[in-house]
């Protein structure tokens, strides 16, 4: 009896003090899983002085904002939270200018940003020049651009996602919207 009592006393003793050395730390969160649409692009064509290819999920709306000037659209992405706005100006020997507020936009993410690639654009039979700006980090824009014909035409475009920004989280979204931007780029013509 005593044996018996002795071997339950050991058996609880060890059972008790092998809960409390367990390290009980919480699973870090997880992401949900985004299923991204199929790519594919239809042209666009208006009054705007410019045209371009823009993806089949994504919906041209005019700006409504109250600072907002002709020709200026986003192309919303409602499922997602995000955005490209285009902005358009008329140039009137102010290029240099146009040039330096987009450099200054882009670089006002210095302060998270953890590098700002510079990616040359140029298409010389559709005149059409710029920079990209690839911004890494967890920064309210991860891409933004200009482009121009260095003559009449001025066009600066921004990636946005309204939501917090968070660069492991946002990652593949970036990634699936920044071809989309490269798509843009790539087709747009002047009218």
């Amino acid at each position: 009896m005593q044996l018996r009592f002795f071997f339950l006393f050991l058996i609880s003793t060890l059972v008790f003090f092998s809960c409390l050395n367990e390290n009980n730390t919480p699973k870090p969160n997880a992401y949900m899983r985004i299923d991204l649409p199929q790519k594919e692009y239809l042209h666009y064509k208006s009054n705007l002085p410019y045209t371009f290819d823009y993806p089949s999920y994504g919906a041209i709306k005019p700006d409504t904002d109250k600072n907002a000037e002709p020709y200026w659209i986003n192309i919303e992405f409602p499922q997602y939270n995000g955005k490209i706005h285009l902005s358009y100006k008329k140039i009137e020997n102010n290029l240099p200018k146009y040039i330096e507020d987009s450099r200054k936009m882009a670089y006002k993410h210095t302060i998270k940003a953890e590098a700002i690639d510079e990616l040359l654009i140029m298409r010389d039979s559709s005149r059409v020049y710029g920079i990209l700006y690839d911004i890494k980090g967890n920064t309210a824009s991860s891409v933004q651009f200009f482009i121009t014909d260095s003559t009449k035409n001025f066009l600066r475009g921004a990636l946005y996602f309204s939501a917090s920004p968070n660069k492991d989280s946002l990652a593949p979204v970036i990634e699936f919207f920044k071809a989309d931007v490269y798509q843009l780029i790539k087709t747009l013509n002047w009218n």
